[in-house]
């Protein structure tokens, strides 16, 4: 983990650009507030931006015609938590402390003990912005310590945090607490398990389901902090991280968003074989979640607008993996992946690839898309550059702020690299300019194939060309073998001679 801020130089070109911004304005350079917005489970081509024709998100679109749009950005992991410490750390998940989901206790209420915690001490953007002199935040879904832990949002560079310690307990959007600080905040909802079949007499009855409701929706209530929060710190550079949890499954929306949906779909009722909450009208639930979210996310673009925040304040807005394959979630009928291989838990394109949006009104080209290869671990050291701060020492990733400004050289990663241990029997992928790794069942075979695709002319991952390349596929096992020991037995992968790795 990155322990100490110990600093690499901050590029030159970032500099003089960044201060030629301010020299234009006849004023010394000041750093923008930024507010980093991420999704939960939303597919790559689940925004209008990005070609979706059935899901309305009017606003982030809105937002992608104000900034720049990427079209080959990755998530840190295919699944939650791993994926946020990568964010969080900027270091990708073969150096990173938490390489998958792992739970430390239940998520009933009494049992609440969340996911593993990051290691006290860790650095992490937080810590690295508060030492910048931001106020920082983050109002949503945290994964990286539970209650009591010194993994607490509080604990690791936040100021503040309000909203979900526990990422199964955020299965339920309407819970009966939520975190603020280290203390319980109780809501106006009554304990139901986000786990349960349809048990009711008719199934085609929307009254059926009112059980699976309650009284406050949580996404609500953290966007209503949000908005305080930037109204409270309008007057000092903030950070704030906003992970919010739509469209995570329960299938779970107020009526009133559901109607905006009413006849969209012709659809059936979901009764919870798979896992999550049922829905009498699944498909106009999941689009609702996300179209309550974008309409949220116009709130905050508004309120930026009218405390004049808005020319100072750099957003973004992604997802942490692609879509979820369960729980009445229908990624084929909604055309999530834009035709991607793979959904959430896969190293393969749909489950990593994930739509990003920056707007910096400018300083980002309006209406601009790149294609620069970018991941999770690039953020650490691109608000690094945006805070005036050098890039933290033995980060992963790569500052892509020249991209977004148009100016300096924009350095490229030599590899990019993704492992996962909850499915495949151990997962492995790495990318090398267009090319793509993929090594499934790394567990129990040091051996086991690697696949390789062109990402270039086969985005799809439909043609595996490894007997065409040996010494891609060479180079590949390199990056999959330059991984450092997870500290946990089964987050590591077979080698030959039978020793671990």
């Amino acid at each position: 983990m990155l322990r100490a801020p110990s600093f690499a130089v901050m590029s030159a070109t970032v500099v003089a650009a960044l201060a030629g911004l301010a020299a234009c304005a006849d004023e010394s350079p000041a750093p923008p507030n930024v507010i980093y917005m991420l999704a939960d489970d939303l597919g790559y081509a689940e925004l209008g931006s990005y070609g979706q024709a059935k899901i309305r998100t009017p606003n982030l679109d809105r937002l992608a015609e104000g900034g720049m749009r990427f079209t080959q950005h990755y998530a840190g992991s295919p699944v939650c938590a791993p994926s946020r410490a990568t964010l969080m750390t900027g270091l990708h998940t073969g150096h990173s402390q938490i390489r998958d989901n792992f739970e430390v206790g239940g998520y009933p209420d009494p049992d609440e003990l969340g996911q593993m915690p990051l290691d006290s001490g860790t650095y992490t953007v937080g810590t690295m912005l508060q030492d910048a002199g931001y106020v920082t935040g983050a109002i949503g879904k945290w994964g990286l310590g539970g209650r009591g832990s010194l993994g607490q949002p509080h604990h690791q560079g936040f100021d503040y945090f309000f909203g979900y310690l526990d990422q199964q307990l955020a299965h339920n959007f309407y819970p009966t607490h939520l975190w603020r600080n280290g203390e319980r905040v109780p809501l106006d909802n009554e304990y139901f398990s986000p786990h349960q079949r349809f048990d009711g007499e008719d199934p085609s009855d929307p009254s059926e389901y009112r059980r699976y409701q309650g009284s406050q929706y949580s996404l609500d209530v953290m966007a209503e902090d949000a908005l305080q929060f930037i109204g409270e710190h309008r007057g000092a550079p903030f950070f704030l991280y906003l992970p919010f949890t739509v469209p995570h499954l329960a299938l779970q929306v107020p009526d009133s968003s559901l109607a905006e949906y009413e006849g969209a779909f012709d659809e059936a009722p979901y009764l919870g074989d798979r896992g999550y909450l049922p829905h009498h009208r699944p498909f106009s639930a999941y689009a609702a979640m996300i179209t309550r979210m974008d309409a949220h996310i116009g709130r905050i673009l508004d309120r930026l607008d009218e405390l004049g925040l808005a020319d100072n304040t750099l957003v973004m807005f992604t997802s942490d993996n692609g879509t979820t394959y369960t729980g009445g979630v229908d990624a084929e009928y909604f055309a999530s992946t834009g035709g991607l291989r793979g959904l959430k838990g896969s190293v393969y394109e749909g489950g990593i690839r994930v739509p990003f949006i920056a707007r910096w009104p400018g300083r980002i080209s309006a209406g601009s898309v790149t294609d620069h290869v970018s991941a999770f671990w690039d953020v650490m050291p691109t608000l690094a550059e945006v805070a005036g701060m050098p890039i933290p020492a033995g980060t992963d990733g790569v500052s892509f702020l020249p991209t977004l400004l148009g100016a300096g050289e924009q350095r490229e990663h030599e590899a990019l690299y993704w492992e996962y241990h909850g499915l495949w029997n151990g997962a492995q992928a790495a990318r090398i300019g267009d090319w793509k790794g993929v090594r499934l069942g790394g567990h129990d075979d040091p051996d086991a194939h690697i696949e390789l695709y062109d990402l270039g002319a086969d985005p799809r991952e439909t043609n595996d060309v490894a007997a065409e390349h040996p010494d891609l596929v060479r180079r590949m096992r390199n990056v999959m073998e330059a991984r450092t020991e997870a500290r946990l037995p089964e987050w590591n992968f077979a080698r030959r001679g039978g020793e671990a790795d």
